[in-house]
């Protein structure tokens, strides 16, 4: 029994003074910058908090796009290795659209549009006219009033795209539209918009176009595909 009480105390004195030379070690500040996107860093904020010890203190500065890191030197390598690891930039890519339009078998029109975006953040292209539509009129004392408002015709595109190893995640809003030739029912003023959409997620590999959607026109014999391919962009 006094052997083992002996060993129980001599461990328990070596780890009071483990304890305590660490908590006399002396604390440091290191400032890490990103070079990823802004919304990069809470994720990295929230994976240092949780991987290192507790007694390290760990701040963002989103303004700066950096992470602030107070602790002993160890913490500090610890923090340094884990943002390395996470700090990739992220890959652009070119997204080139094709927009086809067919009548009898014969290809009338075709559209291209190309988009240069960062993995993991939306971007958009417009590419029209504003057509103003009257949407109420008031009378004042001396005139009336007619209030409008304007809606974009043309081609609306919305994109992300997310790298993952089976390819190109892409989620993507396409909208063609414009004025009709016939008038509406409601008012002069108040045209007709005849639009085609296609909005979902697909995956591309880079390099091969794919098809998003194809459209009839409706009492016509033209015909519209509308496709895209990805291509990774140094």
């Amino acid at each position: 029994m006094k052997v083992v009480r002996g060993v129980f105390v001599a461990a328990l004195f070596l780890g009071l003074m483990a304890m305590g030379a660490r908590a006399q070690a002396p604390a440091s500040v290191q400032t890490f910058y990103l070079s990823g996107q802004p919304a990069d860093l809470g994720e990295v904020l929230a994976v240092l908090r949780n991987s290192l010890d507790a007694d390290a203190k760990v701040n963002a500065v989103g303004s700066q796009n950096a992470i602030v890191v107070r602790g002993s030197a160890e913490q500090l390598a610890a923090a340094q290795k884990l943002i390395t690891e996470l700090n990739r930039p992220r890959k652009n890519f070119r997204l080139t659209y094709t927009i086809t339009e067919v009548e009898d078998g014969k290809r009338i029109g075709v559209q291209h549009s190309s988009i240069i975006l960062v993995s993991g953040q939306k971007t958009t292209l417009k590419n029209g006219s504003k057509v103003p539509v009257e949407t109420g009129s008031y009378n004042m004392a001396s005139a009336s009033q007619t209030q409008m408002t304007y809606l974009d015709v043309g081609l609306n595109i919305d994109a992300t795209v997310e790298e993952s190893p089976e390819g190109v995640r892409l989620q993507t809003k396409v909208e063609r539209s414009g004025v009709a030739e016939e008038k509406s029912m409601v008012g002069p003023r108040d045209p007709v918009i005849r639009q085609a959409v296609v909005w979902g997620a697909s995956m591309l590999t880079p390099g091969k176009p794919l098809m998003l959607g194809s459209f009839d026109f409706p009492g016509t014999t033209r015909h519209m595909d509308v496709e895209v391919m990805a291509e990774a962009v140094k």
